[in-house]
């Protein structure tokens, strides 16, 4: 067991599903940036949640605590159930030195927190507003937590460039610019036996079914193309039938659903040997399965939005619509070298995402944060006007 030293920091992280990472974005980062902090000796608690309640959570994952509490199965509560239950916890205990909330929904707690002297940095995500799972009622609320995290938070974290930027434009906040990191790894092709699948020989999409994911694009996109090599869909949504129904309606022979995956080995293996990794996502920042798409080498198809140009640069090819991925799906086919030859640029852009310099830098603002204690002085959270609704 690593031994604490003098100066290390009671660290909290609330607001996701927690360890061990099963699911996104957010489970990867607090794993990823967790481990990490309890190597270097902080004690970090991690309250998560059990999508098995046949098999507890371990009481200590990498190093880090975690502290299993229950939440409503219903999208629109689920989160906020799991946090409200999180902050209780936390707040019948001995206060943390720092506190990392993440995903601006779990806002309205955040008060709370404050009352209490704790300390918060709130990571905001992406722009959860935009996203076409939430009916009007669901984007007001979203619109209204972005600017409660804004008003009750001591650091907000955008772990893109366009986010940090949408934060200053609206907010006239300022934020940690910390993204995350992208694993480098050679995970090999053997098991794509195990699907009947071949290196090289597909077309990949992973993503949750949501329509910001654009996975009905690809799909389409990939039917309208006269391709020889079968796409292959990894994922599925928990609340979103009438999109998966959709997904499935356009899709022909030739596209396998594999719905989720969580063999992560397996998972790599799949990034690793498509001819084309087809990434939709739009809204969430920077996302953590492009930068896992990178590390594995695959080549990468993204739709044309500014966090997929950040992340990608120049290793990547872009698309809009579904007839650009057509285009794009057959060119793929018709130049499988040049697909190589991008995958060898996805490895090199990948090094520039290191987690080892993202848990330092978590470090030194959870170390700023409790040196300073909670902010008397913080922004307003009106909006400028400045981005339209």
């Amino acid at each position: 067991m690593t031994a604490l030293n003098p100066d290390s920091l009671r660290i909290s992280m609330i607001g996701t599903r927690g360890v061990p990472a099963r699911y996104g974005g957010f489970e990867t980062a607090i794993e990823e940036v967790g481990r990490r902090l309890a190597s270097r000796g902080h004690r970090v608690l991690v309250y998560s949640r059990n999508p098995d309640r046949s098999q507890p959570l371990p009481a200590v994952h990498e190093g880090m605590r975690v502290v299993e509490l229950p939440a409503m199965r219903r999208r629109s509560l689920e989160t906020l159930s799991h946090t409200g239950l999180s902050v209780a916890h936390l707040l019948a205990r001995p206060r943390p030195d720092v506190a990392v909330v993440f995903n601006s929904a779990n806002a309205p707690f955040l008060p709370a927190l404050r009352a209490a002297r704790v300390p918060v940095a709130t990571h905001v995500d992406g722009l959860e507003w935009q996203r076409g799972k939430w009916g009007p009622g669901g984007r007001r609320y979203y619109r209204a937590a972005e600017a409660a995290a804004v008003r009750y938070s001591d650091a907000l974290i955008a772990d893109a460039q366009g986010i940090a930027e949408y934060y200053d434009l609206e907010f006239r906040a300022p934020t940690e610019l910390i993204s995350y990191g992208a694993p480098r790894i050679e995970p090999g092709t053997d098991r794509l036996a195990e699907l009947g699948l071949t290196p090289g020989g597909y077309h990949l999409v992973v993503a949750r079914f949501e329509v910001e994911n654009h996975v009905d694009v690809v799909v389409e996109g990939y039917t309208l193309s006269a391709a020889r090599l079968p796409l292959v869909v990894v994922g599925a949504a928990p609340y979103a039938d009438e999109y998966t129904r959709r997904v499935e309606s356009l899709a022909d022979s030739r596209v396998r659903f594999l719905g989720s995956v969580w063999d992560q080995d397996l998972l790599d293996q799949l990034y690793a040997g498509a001819l084309v990794y087809h990434h939709g996502h739009s809204v969430g920042g920077t996302n953590p399965s492009l930068l896992r798409a990178l590390g594995a080498g695959a080549p990468v198809d993204a739709f044309d939005v500014s966090f997929n140009r950040e992340v990608l640069a120049g290793a990547g090819r872009y698309w809009s619509t579904a007839q650009d991925v057509a285009a794009l799906v057959s060119s793929a086919e018709a130049d499988p070298d040049a697909q190589a030859e991008r995958g060898a640029r996805s490895r090199e852009r990948a090094a520039a995402y290191d987690w080892d310099e993202v848990a330092l830098r978590y470090e030194s603002l959870c170390r700023r944060l409790a040196t300073q204690g909670p902010r008397r002085r913080r922004p307003s959270g009106r909006r400028t006007g400045k981005v339209p609704a």
